[in-house]
């Protein structure tokens, strides 16, 4: 999905995130346990939508109010090569089971086809249980359990 080019599936319509979502990503982040001010949203976004590597693909029925978005990242590991990476997936609490995270997933794959990219990869915190099911569920493998270490500078 380039530029700011529309896809309409039966749940919503796609589109790439503009910085007036900010507020709109913001709420939908705090429902997945990471709030933050829509100041801070509008500064990362304004980063992220001049990166080709960065894009957010939002779905929304009415083009304010947003029912879900996922952030992805196109990267170059050095050890596995290139990968596209679901960094973030959301859908409303109240839009859930109406396909959005399934087209939302669709999106993303198609954006790695786009670059010629053949793996997606997407990591879910061993307590989002529910997560799972949804991703084996859309074709997605899971390949290792990791722990995440981090330090604060």
């Amino acid at each position: 999905m380039t530029g700011d080019a529309r896809r309409h599936d039966a749940a919503a319509t796609l589109r790439r995130a503009r910085l007036d979502d900010a507020a709109e990503l913001a709420r939908l982040s705090a429902q997945l346990g990471y709030p933050q001010q829509e100041t801070t949203f509008a500064s990362r976004l304004r980063r992220l939508l001049v990166s080709a590597d960065h894009p957010v693909i939002v779905a929304t029925d009415d083009d304010r109010t947003l029912l879900g978005f996922v952030a992805i990242e196109h990267r170059l590991m050095l050890e596995l090569g290139e990968r596209v990476e679901i960094v973030g997936l959301v859908v409303d609490d109240r839009a859930r089971r109406r396909g959005i995270g399934q087209a939302l997933v669709r999106a993303a794959e198609d954006w790695a086809r786009e670059l010629g990219v053949a793996d997606v990869m997407v990591r879910s915190n061993i307590v989002r249980t529910e997560s799972h099911p949804f991703y084996e569920g859309a074709g997605f493998t899971r390949t290792k359990t990791q722990h995440v270490y981090r330090k604060r500078l």
